[in-house]
């Protein structure tokens, strides 16, 4: 049997997935819809998607997620166990690996509800730590279609505040907002537009991809959330739920006018994710050299806060020896399900 390893991260709205061979090189990534609050059919439907592109012969299945958040389940602990009982039954009982933070990886028959705060939410961690172990010190960021982490690390360690996702919005090593699902009224209240300062409507009228899409910045195939309207993912349609933002039509500007607007609010959400960089640096003794290391599709962000802030920028994928060829998703578009894989390896030595 061939030794590959598959690195799973059970999302809210994406399943991830990371295939590893026996020589420990990443093959494929995958990321699949799974707007899991509508139902287990949705994680169902994005794990047979990605199964059938996996190889028939694999040694290790290993699990991260952050589904167990979605309002499906009622309480954190329900999804927890509700996600470990799914993918255990959809995938070999044998070979099945729960990693749980702090406490490594656990056997699904082995897990008791003392583990679950240890399980939930734990994917940052197996990103941060992978990253740890490659880099002596610096700031992890991943932006993803949701979410945003921020970690120090010093000492090839993790120097995490808080570990909850409670605990972790308090430290802002957890900051809500990403590139895709986001919605814009959570990002900014008022603009400067067409030489004024403008409120915003606190209305679900436009996301963030909306925003992404004017600045030519969202990968086509990274935006698989359906717009706030359920219209068209174009130029004009996006430019459109913009415009309703501040209580306009498309035609009531130019589309140079729509394209500064969305600059606006992508300034805005950029100024958000710095602030915490920042919050991080100013817990090291010489943060000038520091290095950024960014994940996630929305790390063009990344990129920019470190030269904001004159600082060495990595690419998560850096890390590795090779992009990977077969799958349109880059490496650092999936960075916990490729860490949690990588990790598993190292900790119970899968690999020979």
């Amino acid at each position: 049997m061939q030794d590959n390893i598959i690195g799973w991260d059970v999302g809210g709205a994406h399943l991830k997935a990371a295939w590893l061979n026996s020589n420990g090189d990443v093959v494929a990534v995958y990321q699949e819809p799974c707007p899991l609050w509508q139902g287990l059919h949705t994680l169902e439907k994005a794990l047979a998607n990605i199964l059938q592109k996996l190889p028939h012969e694999i040694k290790q299945h290993c699990l991260t997620m952050s589904g167990e958040l979605v309002d499906l389940f009622s309480s954190r602990a329900e999804g927890v166990q509700a996600i470990i009982d799914f993918m255990q039954e959809k995938l070999a009982h044998n070979n099945l690996s729960i990693y749980a933070g702090r406490l490594g990886f656990l056997l699904p028959n082995a897990i008791s509800s003392a583990e679950f705060d240890d399980i939930a939410s734990a994917n940052w961690l197996a990103s941060a730590s992978y990253v740890a172990k490659q880099i002596e010190t610096g700031v992890f960021v991943d932006i993803g279609s949701t979410t945003s982490d921020v970690l120090l690390l010093k000492e090839h360690q993790v120097l995490a505040q808080g570990y909850t996702d409670f605990q972790r919005l308090k430290s802002s090593e957890l900051v809500y907002t990403g590139v895709v699902r986001t919605a814009v009224m959570a990002v900014s209240q008022s603009v400067k537009f067409s030489g004024s300062q403008v409120g915003l409507m606190s209305e679900y009228f436009a996301t963030m991809a909306d925003v992404y899409r004017l600045t030519a910045e969202l990968q086509e195939q990274a935006d698989q959330t359906e717009t706030a309207d359920g219209a068209d993912k174009t130029i004009a349609a996006s430019a459109n739920r913009l415009a309703r933002m501040i209580g306009c039509d498309l035609h009531d500007f130019s589309l140079a006018n729509w394209k500064n607007l969305a600059y606006e609010i992508r300034k805005q959400q950029l100024a958000r994710v710095q602030q915490s960089v920042e919050r991080q640096l100013n817990r090291l003794d010489k943060p000038e050299s520091c290095t950024l290391i960014g994940a996630g599709i929305g790390r063009f962000l990344i990129q920019e806060i470190a030269e904001n802030l004159n600082l060495t920028y990595l690419e998560f994928d850096s890390f590795f020896n090779a992009e990977v060829e077969i799958s349109e998703m880059k490496i650092a578009d999936c960075a916990p399900a490729v860490a949690v894989a990588y990790l598993a390896c190292d900790m119970q030595g899968i690999l020979d």
